[in-house]
């Protein structure tokens, strides 16, 4: 449902879920420094190019911003953005500065190098030059967050992760941090709270808990809903207000991203609070609604809505989506990968 039109077409190498942000998939960094079993990006890395989600044309993903002046955010990824060669990555850049993608206002870059292999930003063949474009995409005015991903503080506890982080940062860019509550390896509020001090003393800026998506081995990282609530809000208040910049927990839906706000009692009535902190709709953004108290439930498939209510107030609305997307085309080959 993501994967937009253009030129008439539909395009396997570019996702527009929400209007402000286009996700690329340029097709040389679709490969990752490790294969984490709970990804859920993992068409990304198997034989099947049916499912794998990449492009190599740039006058496609420049023609699509150029003609959607609504999105103010590129967010490369894949696989990971800094697996790609600094060269190749500076020839999607270079036309954002151009005055047709003003627009196009930030330029995130999902990673996990910052952890896996930090060598990126200091000592790999390309560094410097890395580094160089980063440094240029700042000076040309555009707002550069690298969107790094940790499960642990102890991603951080090295001298190697310290000076990738505080060379990162002397470009100008920010840096932004995201990981996944995963059983047996950070369902422990001291933990995330020990990450999310650690990250603000390096000047990284805390950003999501992630409920694992449903897919993979998704029942050995299960963490109930209700648990998880419970360990965000304990290490939420262990840190600073600079800490609690975190949103989460955080599910990844078919429908938006809907945020855990709390659990409550109304009305002798034990519910989850919810909201979507994006959306498909953005009207249904920021919107409270609530779904019954359900010890197991661990994805918002588990949910049922709450007072009685028949459905979530944008199920009707999403199933319409769900029912035009049947009758779309499939991509043609030209706009698939490579």
């Amino acid at each position: 449902m993501n994967r937009p039109f253009f030129a008439g077409e539909r395009v396997t190498g570019l996702q527009h879920k929400y209007p402000q942000t286009v996700l690329f998939f340029p097709s040389e960094g679709q490969t990752c420094h490790s294969y984490c079993t709970f990804c859920f990006r993992w068409p990304q890395f198997v034989r099947d190019r049916n499912l794998r989600i990449a492009m190599s044309d740039q006058d496609v993903l420049t023609g699509y911003l150029r003609s959607h002046p609504e999105v103010s955010d590129l967010l490369i990824t894949g696989g990971d953005a800094f697996t790609m060669k600094a060269r190749r990555l500076r020839l999607f850049l270079e036309p954002l500065i151009e005055p047709g993608l003003r627009h196009v206002t930030t330029i995130r870059f999902g990673t996990k190098a910052l952890s896996f292999w930090p060598y990126r930003f200091l000592t790999d063949p390309d560094a410097n030059e890395l580094i160089e474009v980063l440094e240029w995409l700042t000076s040309h005015g555009k707002h550069v967050a690298v969107m790094a991903h940790y499960n642990h503080w102890r991603e951080l506890s090295t001298d190697i992760a310290e000076a990738a982080i505080y060379r990162l940062r002397q470009t100008g860019a920010e840096i932004r941090s995201q990981g996944p509550l995963l059983r047996g390896i950070n369902d422990d509020p001291l933990v995330w709270s020990a990450l999310w001090q650690r990250q603000v003393q390096l000047g990284i800026v805390p950003y999501y808990m992630f409920v694992p998506r449903d897919t993979g081995p998704k029942y050995y990282f299960d963490v109930s809903l209700a648990r998880a609530w419970s360990i965000y809000a304990d290490a939420a208040r262990r840190v600073s207000g600079l800490g609690r910049t975190v949103r989460g927990p955080s599910m990844s839906t078919g429908p938006g991203k809907i945020e855990i706000t709390g659990i409550a009692t109304i009305n002798g009535s034990r519910v989850f609070v919810l909201r979507f902190l994006q959306s498909r709709d953005p009207d249904w953004s920021f919107r409270p609604f609530f779904a019954e108290y359900e010890d197991a439930a661990t994805w918002l498939d588990d949910l049922k809505p709450a007072f009685g209510e028949p459905e979530f107030f944008f199920a009707s609305q999403y199933q319409a989506m769900l029912d035009a997307e049947h009758d779309r085309p499939t991509p043609h080959p030209a706009l698939a990968i490579d």
